[in-house]
C-alpha cells in the first residue's frame, strides 16, 4: 500500500510539471489576441527635441536670481539639441532641490521655488503629472518657456556661534583638550558674528579664515572642522565649530634636501626664514618663493616634520646662535613647542644657450648667441658669454660691426639681496655719426631700497678708438655711474607689457676723458613712463586697452660738445626715443649732411595706444617726439616728430613686435620710414 500511494504521489508530481509548463506557454498563445484588445499600449519614446527658454524671475536680493542660474541644469544645458520631452520633464523635477538650495545658500530656509512651464498658452506647474504629455505636445518650430520664480520669504540670521573642543590624538602630546575660547581678534578672524543673515558662504568659509588666523598666529598644528548649522525656530541658525588649537610654534631645524651642486652654505644664507622665530605659513611659502626666485631650481617642495620638539633651555638657542652682545635672541611670547620643517630640491639645468635676432631699417639686422651658466661656483653665480654680429644692413649703418661680451653675476654680494656684476665687452660699430671699436671692464653693486626702488653704483674703464669726420682719436674714459630704479608696474618678469603703474629712473655719470683731451664731464638722464588701463573707465576688460606714456631727458654737464668724446654725446632718433628718424637722425648735423654730431642736451617723450586682439594679437599706434641741442639745458634745439603703428603677437616670453613709423617732416636726407622688429614693447 506504501508503494501504491508513492506513485501515485510521483505522477502527480510529474502531472503537475506538466501543468505548470502548459501553463507558462499556452496563454502566450492562445489568448495573444485577447491581451492586445484588453491591456493598455506603451507609447514609443519620441525622438524629436524640444527648444525652450528659461526665464528667471528677479528678486530683491539679486544675488538669489544668479545663484539659481548657476545651480540650475535648465540654464547650463539649455543649448543642449534633441532632449526629449520627457527628458526635459525629467531636467525640470530634477532642478527643484538645485534651486531650493541656491535659495537657501542665501539664508531663505522658509522660502519656496516655483517652476512654470507655458505652451500653446497653456501653463502647468513643473511638478504637474502629466507634465511629459504637455511637453509632448510642443512641435519642431515651438519654445517652451520655462519661468523660475523665487519665493524667499524670511531671511534666516546666525544665532550663536557656538565652539566646542576637538579631542587630542595620543601622539600630540602638547595639545591642551579643553574648552577653547577664542579671543576678540580670532572671532573677528572668522567673517561672521551673531545676528548677521545666514548666508551659507561666509558660514562655510569661517573655517578656512579661523585655521589660517591661527596658524599665522604661531599655532601650527590647529585643526578647525567644518561648522556645523542647527535651524531654530525662530528664523536663526546655531552654528557650531570643533577645534583643536594645539600648541604655539616656533620653526625648529630645517632641513635642506636634494641639493648636488648649489652649495648648502648659500642656500641658508639665502633663506628668508630663521630658527627660533614664529612659525607662519605665509613666511615659509614667501621663503620658498623667494629660493624659487634664484632661477637654481626647477621645484622646491616644503614638507612639516609629524612632531614637535621642546624648547631649548631658557637662554639658549638653536645652534646656539647669539646676537651681537653674546645672548641668544628671545623666542616669541607664549611659544610651547618647535616644528622642524624640510625643504626639498629638484636642481634646474645650469647651461643655457639663446639667440638673439633683431632688425630695423636703421640699425639693420643683428644675430647672435649667448651661453649661460646658472650656477657658476654654486654659489647661484651667473656666467654668460655672448657674441653677436651688428650693422647688417641699415641706413644708420656704414659697415658690420660686433658685440662681445662676458659678464659675471654674483648674487647675495657680502649680504644678502646685494647683487655684484663684472662685464668685460668689445665694441665695434660703425655710424655714419662716428665709427668705435671699444674695449671696456665694468664694475657694480646693485640692491634694493625699498619695495620697489632700487639702486647701482659703479665703475668703469674704457679705452676706445674712434674715427668721424675723417679725423681719428684715442679716448681712455674712467667713470663712475649712479643710478636709482622704480618699478611700480610689479610685472612678473621684465619682459611683460605693463598694464599699470609707474617706471622711473634716474642716473648720474661722472666721468673723466683721458688721453685724447683731458676733460671732466657728468652726463645725467631721467626717464619716466606710466600706464593707464582702460577698464579704469568701465570701456573694457582689464589689460586690453592700454595708454602708454613715455618722458626722457639728458643733460651733460663740464664740457662741450667738441671737446666730448662721440660716443658720449647724446643723440635721438630710432625706436628708444623717436620712431620714424633713423637712429641718430635727430639732432644737429654736420655740414648739411646726414652724419649727426650729437649734443649735450636732449628730450623725448611718447604716447602709445595698445590694443589686445584675440588669438594672441594685438596692435598699437604711437607718436614720439623730441630734440636735441648743443646747449646745456633740454626743451632747446629742432622739434622731431614721428608717427605710425605696429602688430604684435604675445608668446610666454613676451610679444614679438613689427612697428612702421614715420617721420611727421621728413629731415634733410632723411629716410622715408622706418621699420622695426624685435621683442618685447618698446618701454
Amino acid at each position: 500500500m506504501q508503494r501504491l500511494t508513492e506513485g501515485i504521489n510521483k505522477k502527480l508530481c510529474g502531472v503537475r510539471r506538466v501543468l505548470c509548463i502548459v501553463s507558462l506557454i499556452v496563454p502566450t498563445h492562445l489568448f495573444a489576441a485577447e491581451q492586445n484588445d484588453s491591456l493598455p499600449k506603451v507609447q514609443a519614446l519620441p525622438k524629436k527635441g524640444v527648444a525652450y527658454e528659461v526665464d528667471i524671475a528677479q528678486t530683491d536680493d539679486t544675488t538669489i536670481s544668479d545663484n539659481m542660474a548657476a545651480a540650475s541644469q535648465l540654464v547650463s544645458l539649455q543649448k543642449t539639441r534633441h532632449v526629449g520631452p520627457y527628458a526635459l520633464a525629467g531636467r525640470i523635477r530634477g532642478d527643484y532641490a538645485r534651486l531650493q538650495g541656491a535659495l537657501q545658500s542665501r539664508g531663505y530656509y522658509a522660502g519656496r521655488v516655483v517652476v512654470r512651464v507655458s505652451l500653446h498658452g497653456k501653463t502647468l506647474e513643473g511638478t504637474a503629472p502629466d507634465l511629459a504629455s504637455f511637453l509632448n505636445e510642443a512641435g519642431a518650430d515651438d519654445k517652451v518657456q520655462v519661468r523660475i520664480q523665487a519665493e524667499p520669504g524670511i531671511q534666516f540670521t546666525i544665532g550663536q556661534i557656538v565652539i566646542t573642543p576637538l579631542a587630542a590624538t595620543p601622539a600630540e602630546g602638547l595639545a591642551k583638550d579643553k574648552e577653547p575660547s577664542l579671543s576678540e581678534a580670532e572671532r573677528k578672524s572668522m567673517g561672521v558674528q551673531e545676528g548677521q543673515p545666514a548666508i551659507a558662504g561666509d558660514i562655510l568659509a569661517a573655517q578656512g579664515r579661523l585655521s589660517h588666523f591661527l596658524q599665522e598666529e604661531g599655532y601650527g598644528l590647529a585643526d578647525v572642522q567644518p561648522p556645523q548649522a542647527m535651524l531654530r525656530p525662530n528664523h536663526q541658525i546655531d552654528v557650531y565649530i570643533k577645534m583643536k588649537r594645539g600648541p604655539k610654534l616656533i620653526v625648529g631645524p630645517i632641513a635642506l634636501e636634494g641639493l648636488k651642486r648649489v652649495k648648502e652654505r648659500y642656500v641658508r644664507r639665502r633663506l628668508a626664514l630663521k630658527e627660533g622665530q614664529l612659525y607662519q605659513p605665509s613666511a615659509i611659502e614667501q621663503a620658498r618663493l623667494d629660493l624659487g626666485s634664484t632661477g637654481l631650481f626647477s621645484s622646491i617642495q616644503q614638507r612639516n616634520a609629524d612632531y614637535v620638539l621642546p624648547l631649548p633651555p631658557q637662554g639658549a638657542s638653536a645652534k646656539g646662535k647669539v646676537d651681537k652682545k653674546g645672548k641668544a635672541p628671545p623666542l616669541p611670547a607664549g611659544a610651547e613647542g618647535a616644528l622642524p620643517l624640510s625643504f626639498d630640491f629638484d636642481e634646474g639645468k645650469r647651461h643655457r644657450i639663446t639667440g638673439d635676432v633683431g632688425y630695423s631699417t636703421d640699425l639693420g639686422g643683428r644675430a647672435g648667441v649667448s651661453w649661460l651658466h646658472r650656477n657658476f661656483l654654486g654659489n647661484g653665480e651667473q656666467l654668460r658669454v655672448a657674441a653677436l654680429a651688428t650693422g647688417l644692413g641699415g641706413t644708420a649703418q656704414q659697415g658690420v660691426g660686433y658685440d662681445a661680451y662676458v659678464d659675471f653675476t654674483k648674487p647675495d654680494f657680502l649680504k644678502r639681496s646685494q647683487t655684484l656684476n663684472v662685464r668685460l665687452e668689445g665694441i665695434r660699430q660703425l655710424l655714419y655719426s662716428y665709427g668705435q671699436t671699444a674695449f671696456l671692464l665694468h664694475g657694480g653693486v646693485s640692491r634694493p631700497l625699498g619695495k620697489d626702488l632700487s639702486g647701482s653704483i659703479g665703475a668703469t674703464v674704457e679705452q676706445e678708438h674712434i674715427r668721424q669726420f675723417g679725423h681719428k682719436a684715442e679716448y681712455f674714459i674712467a667713470s663712475l655711474p649712479l643710478q636709482l630704479d622704480y618699478d611700480g608696474t610689479h610685472r612678473s618678469n621684465p619682459i611683460e607689457p605693463a598694464t599699470h603703474g609707474v617706471k622711473a629712473s634716474i642716473g648720474v655719470t661722472p666721468s673723466l676723458s683721458l688721453e685724447h683731451q683731458t676733460s671732466f664731464f657728468i652726463p645725467m638722464n631721467a626717464q619716466a613712463s606710466t600706464y593707464f588701463d582702460l577698464t579704469h573707465l568701465g570701456l573694457t576688460k582689464p589689460g586690453n586697452s592700454v595708454i602708454a606714456l613715455r618722458a626722457m631727458v639728458g643733460s651733460v654737464q663740464g664740457a662741450t660738445t667738441w671737446h666730448l668724446p662721440p660716443d658720449q654725446r647724446l643723440y635721438a632718433g630710432g625706436p628708444g626715443s623717436v620712431r620714424g628718424y633713423r637712429y641718430q637722425g635727430v639732432g644737429p648735423q654736420y655740414q648739411h649732411t646726414k652724419y649727426a654730431i650729437g649734443g649735450t642736451a636732449m628730450d623725448a617723450g611718447t604716447v602709445e595706444f595698445r590694443q589686445r586682439l584675440p588669438k594672441n594679437l594685438g596692435v598699437v599706434g604711437f607718436v614720439d617726439a623730441g630734440q636735441v641741442s648743443s646747449g646745456s639745458i633740454p626743451a632747446h634745439g629742432k622739434l622731431r616728430v614721428g608717427y605710425g603703428g605696429g602688430v604684435r603677437y604675445f608668446t610666454p616670453i613676451g610679444p614679438v613686435r613689427v612697428d612702421v613709423a614715420f617721420p611727421l617732416h621728413r629731415a634733410e636726407r632723411g629716410d622715408r620710414w622706418e621699420l622695426y622688429l624685435g621683442l618685447g614693447e618698446t618701454f
